[in-house]
């Protein structure tokens, strides 16, 4: 007599909104704004098209509450780095950047953000985001301005190594220079991280 499964608990509304988030991540980080749309999020989150549209109203805003949530994550991370010993902040902040490698789109989606400017609903939201991370690492981290810029400035060659996926040139001289150049410690996490230019994000 076969047994009858126990039914499985239903995810709530707000676990549901951040799957939902968490696979349009993805699925932007991997597709950029306009190549994206609702219904790869939906199949990625194993969602109706319409229920992704009920839930956000539309890609616009749905792109909005993803690029939201990733720079809340990467203040989060900041934040936690700040709060260690003042000894090595900032290559505790560095490394709290890398890991964030760890879920799929979300630095690419960032990245992404930062080249809509001249759109009229997106570029206000991307530049107050921008300049919220250098207001936090200038007041919160304590960070000069030029530290600042050289801060900023390695993340965004750190996004551009992941989004060109260069780990799967690993042993090209080049390449082999270029991460013991810019990234001597953190190179093994992002070859274990980011996925082979085959992989799906």
């Amino acid at each position: 007599m076969s047994q009858t499964l126990p039914p499985q608990p239903r995810m709530s509304s707000a676990d549901r909104r951040e799957s939902i988030l968490r696979a349009a991540t993805a699925v932007f980080g991997a597709k950029g704004y306009a190549g994206a749309t609702t219904d790869d999020v939906a199949k990625a989150a194993e969602v109706s098209q319409p229920y992704v549209v009920r839930l956000f109203g539309s890609k616009q805003q749905l792109f909005l509450a993803v690029l939201e949530r990733a720079v809340a994550r990467l203040s989060s991370g900041f934040r936690a780095a700040i709060a260690g010993p003042d000894e090595a902040r900032a290559d505790r902040m560095g490394r709290a950047y890398i890991e964030l490698v760890a879920e799929r789109g979300l630095l690419q989606v960032i990245s992404s953000a930062f080249l809509l400017g001249g759109d009229p609903v997106i570029g206000p939201v991307a530049r107050r985001l921008f300049s919220g991370v250098w207001q936090l690492l200038r007041e919160e981290a304590g960070f000069g301005p030029d530290e600042a810029r050289d801060f900023m400035a390695n993340g965004m060659l750190i996004n551009t190594i992941v989004g060109l996926r260069m780990m799967n040139d690993e042993g090209d001289p080049s390449a082999d220079e270029l991460f013991a150049v810019c990234l001597p410690e953190s190179a093994d996490l992002l070859i274990s991280s980011i996925p082979g230019t085959d992989d799906d994000w």
